[in-house]
């Protein structure tokens, strides 16, 4: 399958990863949190998850591609080489929204590709 559309452009959210993915106290956010805190990953350098899932996006070919009432969803799947220097497999989440060109993260958890 191809490459994530303008995966150049993607936009993750500082806050997203700060305030959600990354964050112990938000009541969906910490399960993902504690999974990616394990890692090496947390809050005070979101700046790294961040720079790794632009590296998973630009060089991961999209898994499956689903359509939905807001647009084209992509995920795509790859290996996350972590701070804590243990290999996992990670999901990630990208929408397009109708009317746009450019992908926005929505969200990232462990599976994929064994």
């Amino acid at each position: 399958m191809a490459r994530l559309p303008n995966a150049e452009k993607a936009i993750i959210e500082a806050k997203k990863l700060r305030g959600y993915i990354l964050s112990s106290a938000h009541p969906v956010g910490r399960f993902k949190a504690a999974f990616f805190g394990r890692l090496g990953y947390s809050a005070e350098n979101w700046e790294a998850f961040e720079r790794y899932l632009r590296e998973l996006a630009l060089s991961q070919d999209v898994a499956r591609v689903e359509d939905t009432r807001y647009g084209q969803k992509f995920v795509v799947e790859g290996s996350l080489v972590s701070p804590s220097g243990e290999t996992v497999q990670i999901v990630t989440v990208w929408v397009i929204l109708k009317g746009k060109d450019i992908p926005r993260f929505v969200t990232a958890y462990p599976g994929g590709l064994q």
